[in-house]
């Protein structure tokens, strides 16, 4: 299968590149996998942010988490990269990984909408 682009939405990069090395390094190498087709060592869906989305999880000395989607074919689109405190994600996570992910929908239908019907 051919390697999918890697696109970043909003601060999705700034924040992963934030995060402590051990972090960082297994955050690049999961979004690699994901990037041929397979599937990240440790995922969950993440339903509550919408359809197809997917949360990697990322165990260290502390938990970090990136939230994508790569059901579409042109690329892996990351949402949201953040460090996790407590048992349950927090609300201001998920709100801002469900508003990029509705600026995600919005931005393809505008595309497909300005492609001319063959």
């Amino acid at each position: 299968m051919a390697e999918k682009a890697l696109q970043f939405l909003g601060s999705a990069l700034d924040d992963l590149r934030a995060f402590p090395d051990g972090a960082r390094r297994e955050a690049g190498h999961q979004l690699h996998v994901i990037q041929h087709g397979l599937e990240p060592a440790d995922s969950k869906p993440m339903k509550s942010v919408g359809p197809g989305v997917l949360e990697i999880r990322i165990h260290t000395t502390v938990e970090h988490r990136v939230l994508y989607v790569a059901k579409f074919a042109e690329a892996v689109y990351v949402l949201h990269a953040f460090e996790k405190r407590t048992q349950q994600t927090r609300k201001a996570d998920l709100d801002l990984a469900r508003h990029r992910y509705q600026e995600l929908l919005h931005w393809r239908r505008e595309i497909a909408r300005r492609k001319p019907r063959k």
